[in-house]
């Protein structure tokens, strides 16, 4: 893929998506491209830039699931131990095992689809969640199916294994990752905060969403068509949602990083240099 043809693919992506800025990094033996689109802000006349920071989602797990493996490499524990022997309290934790959380078959159930999370996330979205609060929002509710019987995507799996890895090293999961993945790989632009801090490191765009969390809870996650026409057509406009603090997603979600970061975090990964 050549620049042109990135630049055009990215900027056709937004705009379908409505996403007023968008930055994208294609690294390959034959080199390195890049493009950026849009701007910081809905409106506004900032342009985005490969050196912004921006909230990374689920690509957190890749750490968490990386720090694991290597306290596994390193005897700390088996894939094949089960849950209980590190947390005590999970359901059904004698016949949950470490692989089954990696793998997203323990059956646990995701506390990202309770209705008490979505309403916290609308009502108060500052809101400093404890790995534990989750936790027991999970436990709250019936497991999907018995451990090992299927597959369902779910934090759950994600946050006890953060709590594991920082058992397992005896410092916060932010310290652990730091030592363990940013320093050694120079990701000097990477953190896992404090799960007290909503703050993101300048430069950084602002992060939208349409309508609430809890309108988009069923299935697809999406807000209803009417509203998503409304939003094609400019009469609806995004809600800010920067200042969102990441708690609620901790291990499971709450990284943040630049595009550059990212690509020398997935190069390291599949090239075995973590692993």
């Amino acid at each position: 893929m050549n620049q042109m043809r990135l630049r055009m693919r990215v900027a056709a992506m937004a705009r379908e998506m409505l996403v007023p800025g968008a930055v994208a990094l294609v690294r390959s033996p034959a080199g390195e491209i890049s493009t950026s689109y849009g701007t910081t802000t809905v409106g506004g006349r900032v342009p985005v830039s490969l050196a912004d920071h921006v909230r990374i989602g689920s690509i957190t797990k890749t750490w968490t699931g990386t720090v694991i493996l290597q306290q596994a490499h390193e005897g700390k524990l088996s894939i094949d131990d089960p849950v209980s022997k590190f947390r005590p309290d999970v359901p059904d934790g004698d016949h949950i095992t470490i692989e089954q959380l990696l793998n997203m078959r323990s059956g646990l159930y995701n506390y990202s689809e309770t209705r008490e999370l979505n309403e916290m996330g609308d009502s108060n979205p500052q809101k400093v969640w404890t790995a534990d609060e989750l936790l027991a929002l999970a436990y709250s509710h019936p497991p999907y199916f018995p451990p090992g019987t299927g597959y369902h995507y779910s934090n759950t799996n994600t946050v006890l294994l953060g709590l594991i890895a920082e058992t397992l090293d005896a410092k916060p999961l932010s310290q652990v990752f730091q030592d363990r993945l940013f320093t050694p790989l120079g990701l000097k632009d990477t953190l896992f905060p404090a799960s007290t801090s909503s703050a993101i490191p300048d430069p950084h765009p602002q992060g939208y969403m349409y309508g609430n969390n809890v309108l988009t809870m069923g299935s697809p996650a999406a807000i209803p068509p009417e509203m998503q026409a409304a939003a094609k057509a400019g009469t609806l406009q995004p809600n800010d949602q920067t200042s969102l603090n990441p708690s609620w997603a901790w291990a499971a979600g709450a990284g943040i990083s630049t595009v550059a970061d990212l690509a020398s975090w997935v190069e390291a990964l599949a090239e075995g240099k973590l692993l």
